[in-house]
């Protein structure tokens, strides 16, 4: 399908549902580069850092440096589990119309935040929106648009949240000069506008017509398919899409199990989902996302704030290439094409990290402006595959009873190497401590090329297969490196 037609498959209720829930997006990237950016802003370290006698400047503590990023991964955890229960049990629509209420109230902590201790659990409870967003945005996107597109569309999710992390950047880069607590406020402040507007524009888009065949509701269910199809497709392409949906479901059991995931050919699906989410983590993105500001700044050579406004613009234009290239290229070659790059930066960050242990002067600076040019690079490996792509790939391959419960396993992984990475990179850069600074990238990119490994032996490419033939493809065995010459899924014998 060529990259410029995606428009065809959309009508206005498909754009609106799409775009919508794209916004919403927005939260995340405004909260993980929020906060990102603003603890290296000098009145942020003075409200809740130490004064260092010897600098004679404020400065975080790395112990709760490490805390703030990554405590706020419980509330994930949590946010994730409430999300994918209520998003089972009472649908899609409900579960988004939850999280944005909490968001709201969370957003208030945030910005009446006074000590440590509140600024914390603001974060760790604006995480629980981040966790149920996570659990349903992705699978409702699945669920809701046309296979040849499907890439596209759940691409956007790390897409709205790239694009959310260059908004905030813009205004951070903007309200930094300003005296006083206003430098941060102003920008955590403005988490209250994307919940308000999602809350009232979600009565307008429908509900998942795969969910609500689930709990047996097949009038609502071709109403919505209708709604999400008329215009663009025919009523003869729609009743048998419904039906093709109704016969996949009919032959699987009523209720999927949690122990089914480690069962059968769902092992294999559940290995692939649990080794996307750990490598999208253990590359080290969250070195460039949640700290980076922080390393740059510590390299003292360029301003802070234009470097990272600059890598969230060039991110952006990244991701949204990689979206429109997804459903054309492929999965697996941008998956593999993003760990080289990533490895190729993490390497020669390292080994410029080397170097710059013997340097110094005008020699030293250069070595650290090559620095920053690696961190870039390594942002534009991970946005064009394993930023966006994790979670199109997590939302493929599941079983269709499973998916639900599939998506927790995969989120969990995801936390968990989030919470492991955001822990102890305060502590693998710090002087006081293994004080490895840019040489973690020799970390990174060791698992960067892991990554490159276990996607050239165990990932498949979806892309133009509704999920339905995605899962007949499993049940008859098909190597996953051959999904993608499989043209003819019909003639396999259904299981």
């Amino acid at each position: 399908m060529p990259f410029f037609s995606v428009g065809k498959y959309f009508n206005r209720t498909l754009a609106l549902s799409c775009a919508l829930v794209a916004l919403s997006q927005l939260s995340y990237g405004f909260d993980n580069q929020g906060f990102a950016t603003t603890q290296s802003m000098t009145a942020f370290e003075k409200q809740f850092g130490e004064y260092d006698t010897k600098t004679g400047s404020y400065a975080i503590p790395t112990y709760f440096l490490s805390l703030l990023n990554s405590l706020n991964y419980i509330g994930f955890a949590v946010g994730l589990v409430v999300g994918s229960l209520i998003s089972n049990r009472y649908g899609r629509r409900v579960c988004m119309i939850s999280m944005n209420c909490w968001a709201l109230v969370t957003a208030t902590i945030i910005i009446t935040s006074q000590t440590r201790g509140q600024i914390l659990a603001a974060r760790i409870l604006n995480y629980a929106f981040v966790g149920m967003e996570l659990a349903v945005v992705p699978v409702y996107q699945a669920e809701i648009v046309p296979a040849p597109v499907r890439g596209f569309a759940v691409g956007t999710y790390q897409l709205s949240v790239t694009v959310g992390g260059l908004i905030i950047h813009v205004i951070c880069r903007a309200t930094s000069t300003l005296p006083g607590n206003a430098s941060w406020r102003i920008p955590l402040g403005l988490y209250y506008i994307i919940p308000s507007v999602v809350l009232c524009l979600i009565w307008w888009i429908p509900e998942s017509p795969r969910w609500l065949l689930t709990k047996d509701r097949p009038d609502e269910a071709a109403a919505a398919m209708k709604r999400l199809r008329s215009g663009r497709f025919s009523d003869e392409e729609i009743a048998a899409e419904l039906s093709d949906l109704q016969i996949a479901l009919a032959t699987e059991v009523e209720h999927g199990t949690f122990t089914e995931l480690f069962q059968g050919v769902n092992l294999k699906r559940t290995f692939i989902v649990i080794g996307l989410n750990f490598f999208q983590q253990a590359t080290g993105q969250a070195f460039a996302s949640q700290y980076g500001a922080i390393f740059i700044k510590s390299l003292n050579t360029i301003n802070t704030y234009d470097v990272t406004l600059m890598n969230s613009a060039i991110a952006t234009v990244i991701c949204l290439l990689s979206n429109l290239f997804s459903d054309r290229a492929g999965r697996r070659p941008l998956l593999l094409l993003s760990a080289g790059i990533q490895a190729v930066a993490l390497f020669a960050m390292a080994g410029l990290g080397e170097a710059s242990s013997s340097a110094s002067g005008s020699a030293l600076k250069h070595i650290s402006a090559a620095i920053v040019a690696m961190l870039t690079l390594f942002g534009v490996g991970f946005a064009t595959g394993w930023g966006p792509l994790t979670y199109v790939v997590s939302a493929e391959v599941p079983a269709l009873r499973l998916r639900d419960q599939s998506q927790r396993v995969a989120m969990l992984t995801n936390i968990a190497m989030n919470f492991v990475v955001t822990f102890t990179l305060p502590y693998l850069l710090d002087d006081g401590y293994a004080a490895l600074h840019a040489k973690v990238g020799f970390i990174f990119g060791s698992l960067a090329v892991a990554a490159a490994v276990f996607t050239y032996f165990y990932v498949p490419d979806c892309r133009g297969k509704s999920l339905e033939e995605v899962d007949r493809l499993f049940h008859e065995r098909v190597p996953v490196r051959h999904f993608s010459q499989m043209t003819k899924v019909d003639e396999l014998e259904h299981p």
